[in-house]
């Protein structure tokens, strides 16, 4: 499948086939891109929940119920849900064990380079705190980067997905132990093989045209 095919075959799924369940190499090379998806200043500020079983699944239905029961059904017919989560502070914790991870992965070739990559990422931390004073929407630019790339490599490789915004987040928080281990939930992704009802897969797609949305200079 080329690039362009897959672009085009995505879709976003509205009906799963239930108790079919994706081949754990596939699901690895998602985990995988999840991994080594790009952030700003290699921050990392991320976490994911990954729900492979009937139970997992029903506790990320819990935050689905009442406002969002529409999406129930997407996650508990799923093969796997994920809930791509994200920090609630750039804490220095965090901070050391990016860098000690970077040295210990031999990005370091002198100890100036340590130092310098140290001072460079606490500089992009301290202006997002105190002058922009928007560290938790800048966390959750760098979760959206790695929703991007998963939806694009689960269409790679064939696979159905539907990202939803709709959940209870603080449901899923509590049903998942997120907050106290310093965590909050962003999105959530269901992937599998989508059933005969998922009426999306017959629609065309529906994009605004070339010339409304790129400028070339």
């Amino acid at each position: 499948m080329t690039l362009n095919d897959a672009v085009i075959r995505r879709h976003t799924v509205k009906a799963f086939e239930s108790g079919k369940s994706l081949p754990q190499e596939e699901i690895d090379t998602l985990l995988n891109l999840l991994r080594n998806s790009p952030s700003s200043v290699n921050s990392q500020p991320w976490h994911f929940v990954v729900a492979a079983t009937p139970e997992g699944r029903e506790l990320m239905a819990q935050s689905t119920r009442g406002a969002f029961v529409y999406n129930e059904p997407k996650v508990l017919h799923a093969s796997h849900v994920i809930a791509l989560c994200m920090r609630t502070d750039l804490d220095e914790a965090h901070l050391q064990s990016v860098l000690a991870q970077e040295e210990s992965d031999g990005r370091f070739a002198k100890p100036e380079a340590k130092a310098g990559q140290d001072k460079s990422r606490r500089s992009y931390v301290d202006m997002h705190r105190y002058e922009q004073r928007d560290i938790p929407q800048w966390m959750e630019k760098q979760v959206y980067l790695a929703l991007g790339g998963l939806l694009l490599g689960a269409a790679m490789l064939g696979i159905d997905a539907t990202p939803m915004e709709g959940f209870d987040q603080r449901v899923l928080d509590q049903a998942l132990g997120l907050r106290e281990k310093g965590f909050t939930s962003v999105v959530l992704v269901s992937l599998g093989y989508r059933s005969d009802a998922d009426f999306n897969a017959t629609l065309p797609k529906s994009r605004l045209p070339q010339d409304n949305v790129f400028t070339f200079i």
